[in-house]
């Protein structure tokens, strides 16, 4: 029971919800950048909301089947076809034994998420089928998938209607411009107040540098910092710090000029300094925006981050039960 990879599309990886438990060690935990997006097109195939499957950047792979399958492709608007015959996005279809999956133009978002009935089920490293290439963790070999490579599946356990469907208003993704709610961190004092404010009050452009480890923003003003003595070690560069923990969502900006947030694969910690972080209600929202994508950041605290974050699982929660009772 295989699925056979005629093209791999780009950056198609192996992901579920990654290996928490490991960043004080330097692994990030991984795992699918809108774990929504992946648990919901678990759950229209029957699977676990875990389970491992697919996620491509723009352009989708081709895939070949050797047996019956249920299929759903979650996430940017990128729709699947099966031998040339188009299917709905956010919907369970059924492709059958030699049949071919492959995918049109990208309308919208940047990232899909390909589940399949009885989820990949490549080896496990560190309790995670997720791919970290850089440290060469999960997926096929430690590394995204390739033409010519044969994904085994797992036995689904459960059955699912054809065309089970998810309503279009639980289908969440980024406003036009992307708002990204922040909340100020342990150096946001390393700013000028002007600095402070020209951050928020600026519009930024998504950088064409923008992947699984993080997103570079430009196009705003450059900021200023308040001048002082650079402590021993944290180097002349008013943004260096004394190395630091980096909090998942954290946001550098290396010589004051362009925002990096921190995103799946990101690294565990470093010298630059953090004006504060994504809350992690919009992380998801970040894996959808494609180069270019006008975005404001929005300052919130940190009751606004628990409520959005109680809003997102309330909506995880809706999905489930549409779900559950067709």
């Amino acid at each position: 029971m295989t699925v056979n990879v005629i093209s791999a599309g780009i950056a198609t990886t192996i992901q579920d919800l990654g290996r928490p438990g490991y960043y004080h060690l330097g692994i990030p935990m991984g795992g699918a950048m809108d774990r929504l997006a992946l648990k919901t097109a678990n759950l229209l195939v029957g699977n676990d909301e875990g389970a491992a499957g697919l996620e491509s950047v723009f352009v989708g792979p081709e895939l070949e089947f050797t047996q019956d399958v249920t299929v759903a492709v979650c996430g940017a608007e990128l729709p699947p076809k099966v031998d040339g015959e188009p299917r709905d996005t956010w919907t369970a279809f059924t492709v059958k034994a030699g049949q071919v999956l492959s995918f049109d133009f990208l309308k919208s978002g940047a990232r899909i998420y390909i589940a399949i009935s009885g989820g990949i089920t490549t080896p496990m490293y560190l309790g995670s089928r997720s791919t970290y290439a850089i440290g060469a963790l999960g997926g096929v070999n430690g590394r995204p998938v390739q033409p010519g490579d044969s994904l085994p599946l797992g036995k689904s356990s459960r059955t699912v209607k054809d065309g089970l469907t998810v309503p279009k208003e639980l289908r969440r993704g980024p406003s036009y411009p992307a708002e990204l709610r922040v909340v100020p961190g342990l150096y946001w004092h390393r700013l000028t107040e002007q600095a402070q404010s020209n951050f928020f009050e600026d519009t930024w452009k998504v950088a064409n540098e923008a992947d699984r480890m993080g997103y570079r923003f430009q196009g705003g003003r450059k900021l200023e910092f308040v001048e002082r003595e650079q402590p021993f070690s944290a180097g002349a560069d008013p943004s260096n710090i004394t190395d630091a923990c980096y909090p998942y969502g954290s946001i550098q900006v290396p010589s004051g000029s362009e925002p990096i947030v921190l995103h799946r694969d990101a690294v565990s910690g470093g010298g630059y300094f953090m004006l504060g972080t994504v809350i992690s209600a919009d992380m998801d929202l970040i894996g959808q925006l494609q180069p270019n994508t006008p975005v404001r950041f929005v300052k919130v605290d940190m009751e606004a981050a628990l409520a959005a974050r109680k809003e997102q699982a309330t909506i995880m929660d809706e999905i489930r039960e549409v779900l559950s009772q067709r």
